[in-house]
Parts: C-alpha cells; structure tokens; sequence
C-alpha cells in the first residue's frame, strides 16, 4: 500500500468513532499492538527530542524501504507513534519524504492533543524524517 493509502485507511478507522474519548482509546489500542523493540535500541541514540514523554524510534534499510521500530514510556504516547509508523513502516526513503502525514489534520488528532503532546507528534514525524533523509543519502 502507497503511504496515502494507508492514511486513508486511518482516516477511515477515526470516522468510526462518535467522539474523542473512543478515538484516544484506539490509539491507546494501537499503542499496544506496536512489536517491542529490542532493549539495546532504547538507548539516548534513539530517543526523540522534543518529547515530553520519552520516545525511542530505531530504522533499519532494508531492499531500498525503512523498517521502523519504535517504544515509548507513555501509553497514549505509544500509541501516536504506533500510527506514525503504520503509514511509514515499509517505504522507501523517497517516500516517506514526499508526502506529509495529512491523516493528523484530518482526523483532528493535533487539536485533541496537549501542547507538549503537539510538540512531540510534530518531533517524531521531524525524526522519521531526518532518518529517510539519512539513509537516502547513502544511497
């Protein structure tokens, strides 16, 4: 699936609900279906700044796409990155840089947020990012 595809699909699944406390618990949701990351990738390396909470996001490059993997001390927290990934997860550099994440204004997610918790949101999609550029460098 193409990185607008899969907001779409987002978007689609936010609609579902009637109102934001049922749309907090399915990030909450998604939060815990996020694959544990290994140990030795929470490390300061691979922590988020800008975060309240603490936000660890480890890529790997593998056959020209990025695999993400990512933890967070914070449920809810866990759960925006879970989002985050599931529309980064798996696409090449190129990719990920050419197209913004329009599911987060499209599903009101950065109104509904804390301003600290904006902020963060606004850091871990700057992070993936930076990390598509990286690795697109190598190449």
């Amino acid at each position: 699936m193409t990185i607008k595809e899969i907001q779409e699909e987002i978007i689609e699944d936010f609609d579902m609900f009637d109102d934001w406390m049922q749309r907090y618990e399915f990030i909450i949701e998604n939060g815990k279906e996020l694959p544990k990351i290994e140990e030795n990738k929470k490390s300061e390396d691979n922590l988020i700044k800008g975060c309240q909470s603490k936000v660890w996001l480890h890529a790997d490059y593998e056959n020209g796409k990025l695999r993400f993997s990512a933890d967070s001390d914070a449920i809810l927290t866990k759960g925006i990155i879970s989002l985050l990934l599931k529309v980064y997860n798996e696409q090449t550099p190129d990719d990920i840089l050419q197209t913004d994440p329009f599911f987060i204004d499209e599903i009101g997610l950065k109104e509904h947020l804390s301003p600290t918790r904006a902020n963060g949101l606004l850091s871990m999609v700057k992070q993936i990012k930076l990390l598509a550029l990286a690795y697109k460098s190598k190449n």
